[in-house]
């Protein structure tokens, strides 16, 4: 029985069902525990209100924590006539519980219903996904400290340019990823409302204590307006692929250097043999799939924040089914992004670096710089310096790599990465979100308690 028919309805042909639920089957079934997490949230609130008595309340969450233990054993699956999880729930409930599991809809629709769903699940993959980047920060904060005095060519327009280190190009990542997570949780902060309360949009003649559920389900702040609640859906979601985006673009670059320069040409990296695969034809021949599989995917994150956006670019306010079709790409974004942050960490752990051959990449024209720096220290003027260096080059000595990264000292060089104070913004990072993932499970799990 769809929550929508009244009796008079003879019912969606099959292709019509099929074609109106689309991929929510399958991406249902990863929001049933949030849909009761939110569903008990509401009884709790309808229980205040007057609408629940204490014995239907404890009924309905009984026989929600029933869902949780069906769904987790693979006996609760959602199929088209469903339509959503939402419908799969309550006909459950009906059938369990008669007349309470009818009330329990009371002040809410389905629209701020997979609001709610939504804004759980982002928050615990955004929680996890938030770890998984400061794990890999810590990765490569252990190669940079085991390669932070090797010596490598720096290069612009893709010619050698000064002289640079390994460690200055792995804390450039760490740098970045950092900065990626600040976008993070501003899309975190941003997905962390409680929608919970807008029902269609316009709100019900109803006293809902929307302060309640938000304590309930841990949100950090209360969504007011209830019909930019409706009009927020996808924004956020596009907000949330739009910060994932940030990290799958690093990610890329991080790949294509190591992919560059573990190349036979290159030589300055080895990736480790278990992250690369053979050829079907070429023997001996190995690799780098997973890491041009991480570029690759970087497509994912662009063409779905591109087809979220496109969506809501026409639609004037209100709730519209189109926006069913965001789902989809936000899930497929944090999946995608999780799955390389955990690639890029596995694999820097066992990429090595090969001194000898960066120490021969140091051909002369790459000290011209500081040949032309030395003579401005004497008190010649740069551009004059610059012309003598360009005219008599061949006459400099040859200078030790190694003396000349150490001896940039200033914040942020090679001779000064800063690795002491990254280390520390680091593990605070670490702590923040671990004390958010767990005060999130307590606050779910008090819910979800008897």
């Amino acid at each position: 029985m769809k929550l929508w028919e009244n009796g008079e309805s003879v019912g969606l042909y099959e292709k019509v069902e099929e074609f109106t639920a689309g991929e929510d089957i399958k991406l249902d079934q990863k929001l049933v525990e949030w849909d009761v997490v939110g569903s008990i949230a509401h009884a709790s609130m309808l229980k205040k209100i007057g609408i629940l008595t204490d014995s239907e309340l404890m009924d309905l969450k009984k026989a929600l924590l029933k869902v949780i233990d069906l769904s987790e054993k693979g006996k609760f699956t959602i199929e088209p006539k469903d339509e959503d999880v939402h419908t799969k729930i309550e006909n459950f409930l009906t059938e369990m519980l008669g007349n309470t599991g009818k009330k329990l809809h009371t002040g809410r629709s389905r629209n701020d219903q997979i609001l709610v769903d939504m804004r759980l699940y982002t928050k615990e993959k955004l929680l996890k996904i938030e770890k998984n980047l400061l794990d890999l920060c810590r990765e490569m904060m252990k190669f940079t400290e085991k390669n932070k005095w090797v010596p490598m060519p720096g290069y612009t327009h893709f010619q050698k340019a000064m002289p640079s280190s390994v460690g200055l190009w792995s804390m450039a990542f760490i740098e970045s990823f950092l900065d990626d997570l600040k976008i993070l949780k501003l899309a975190f902060s941003i997905n962390d409302q409680n929608p919970l309360g807008s029902a269609a949009g316009y709100g019900v003649p109803l006293d809902i204590d929307r302060d309640m559920t938000k304590k309930l389900l841990g949100f950090g702040s209360l969504q007011n307006n209830v019909l930019y609640v409706q009009n927020s859906r996808g924004k956020i979601e596009s907000i949330v692929i739009s910060a994932l985006s940030k990290i799958m673009l690093d990610l890329t670059r991080l790949s294509n250097d190591i992919i560059l320069y573990s190349t036979e040409e290159f030589g300055f990296f080895n990736i480790g043999d278990k992250f690369r695969t053979g050829s079907s034809i070429m023997p001996k021949k190995r690799n780098p799939d997973i890491l041009e599989l991480v570029r690759g995917k970087m497509s994912t994150t662009t063409a779905s924040l591109n087809q979220v956006m496109e969506i809501l670019k026409s639609l004037p306010s209100g709730y519209h089914r189109d926006v069913q079709e965001t789902k989809g790409p936000l899930f497929r974004s944090l999946e995608v992004t999780n799955d390389s942050i955990e690639m890029a960490r596995m694999v820097i752990s066992d990429v090595t670096v090969n001194k000898k051959k960066l120490l021969n990449s140091f051909t002369s024209q790459i000290f011209a710089a500081d040949e032309a720096f030395n003579l401005v220290s004497q008190g010649i003027p740069f551009r004059d310096a610059y012309k003598h260096v360009d005219y008599n080059f061949q006459n400099y000595r040859e200078q030790s790599p190694e003396e000349v990264i150490k001896r940039r000292k200033y914040k942020g060089t090679t001779g000064n990465l800063g690795i002491a104070s990254t280390k520390k913004k680091i593990d605070r990072e670490m702590r923040n979100v671990n004390s958010s993932k767990k005060n999130f499970r307590d606050t779910i799990d008090r819910l979800l308690k008897i």
